[in-house]
């Protein structure tokens, strides 16, 4: 695709396959191999190699990455996380950050975020740890990581364990490291809208093979049909035909296709050109953008994958948001509200034991006045241009 692509709009996201993609999917057809197999095998080992990582489990989803995660850590015994315990989340996030926490009993713990890079404030972070305060759970947002060095330094100071929700950033970096990979886990999206696509697909990053193995026992069953004969989670007995179904974690079934894995492949050999086209958009984005003071875009954090382009209304357009919604949609351009806004103002949270701050002005903000527009891999300066002169001309 070229600039001028989008003459007539502006969308949400774009595919990043090309006949690589389509050729995987033919051979898993003609293979007759349709469920996880080799190639979802193998995809795990190029993505964990692509981003310096120990081992990557793939899963069906981002969702069911971040739901796995949160059971390996509180069925490990050798982390001090358990039910009633609090977990550190920022209050902008998707709802699946939070669900799993609710779902083993874990109490998420609320924090507001840097209304300018739009992660988990670490001030605000450090004032809520309590003595039930076991872990924190960040979120790299919109393709930001989050500033590491201060990160794992608090996690340290208090002794946490520190997990990602990476889904939004696959391919940012900061303080020389991966985001994904700063974590005990870290865990990715490969849905069509993301940085990369296997059709709906997750993946689960971590240096620690045990853990690892919990994960891959936790995606299928909970068995010991994948493991070694001796692991971490349960040896196997020796009589392979008994092995087959032995159960030994509360599991899942929550495994990939094996075409999902064949699309992988290819897919992760094209992450260095499909960030880059993405960082390039974002050079033109933040230069276009810095003359408007009716607007906040998102301050990068390291070196961002900028999974799409934030706004926050300010001055002039605050409270306004309604009306350029409109005026993109009358403009051909889509958009989205920033994640979820503040979760806390959800109705779902009638079901979740958290603790909420009374005050959570950022998350607010972003809330009633914030909203995204895509990005895409390759040059979108003509789009770019759009969003600008709408916002222009309601400013």
């Amino acid at each position: 695709m070229t600039d001028d692509t989008f003459d007539s709009g502006f969308p949400l996201a774009t595919s990043s396959w090309d006949a690589a993609e389509y050729a995987a999917i033919q051979r898993v057809v003609d293979s007759g191999r349709f469920t996880m197999g080799p190639l979802v095998a193998q995809f795990e080992r190029d993505f964990a190699s692509a981003f310096g990582a120990g081992f990557g489990v793939m899963v069906n989803s981002g969702s069911s990455a971040n739901l796995l995660a949160i059971a390996a850590a509180v069925l490990d015994d050798r982390v001090d996380l358990q039910a009633g315990d609090e977990v550190l989340v920022p209050a902008v996030s998707w709802a699946t950050t939070y669900y799993p926490l609710q779902q083993y009993g874990l109490i998420p713990s609320f924090v507001d975020i840097d209304v300018d890079t739009l992660n988990l404030d670490l001030t605000l972070a450090e004032a809520a740890i309590t003595p039930r305060t076991k872990a924190i759970f960040a979120v790299n947002l919109l393709g930001n990581p989050n500033d590491f060095a201060a990160l794992t330094a608090l996690a340290e100071r208090h002794g946490l364990l520190l997990l990602e929700d990476n889904c939004e950033s696959l391919g940012a970096k900061d303080d020389g490291r991966f985001a994904g990979t700063v974590g005990a886990m870290g865990t990715f999206s490969a849905f069509f809208s993301h940085h990369i696509s296997t059709m709906e697909g997750g993946m689960i990053l971590t240096d620690d093979e045990a853990t690892a193995q919990m994960l891959i026992s936790l995606r299928a069953h909970g068995w010991t049909r994948g493991l070694p004969e001796q692991n971490a989670v349960h040896d196997k007995s020796g009589d392979e035909w008994d092995d087959l179904f032995r159960f030994v974690l509360p599991g899942y079934n929550v495994r990939p296709l094996e075409m999902s894995g064949a699309i992988g492949i290819e897919q992760i050999q094209k992450v260095p050109s499909l960030i880059a086209g993405r960082r390039e958009n974002a050079v033109y984005w933040t230069e276009r953008f810095a003359d408007l003071d009716s607007v906040r875009i998102q301050r990068e954090q390291g070196e961002s994958s900028w999974f799409g382009f934030s706004l926050v209304l300010e001055g002039a357009l605050a409270g306004r948001r309604k009306e350029v919604v409109q005026a993109f949609a009358a403009a051909g351009i889509e958009s989205r509200p920033i994640v979820a806004g503040n979760f806390t103002k959800n109705p779902v949270m009638k079901y979740l034991d958290a603790k909420v701050p009374a005050e959570l002005p950022a998350a607010d903000k972003i809330h009633e006045d914030g909203l995204f527009v895509g990005n895409h891999h390759f040059p979108v300066h003509a789009g770019i241009d759009r969003v600008y002169d709408v916002v222009a001309k309601l400013s």
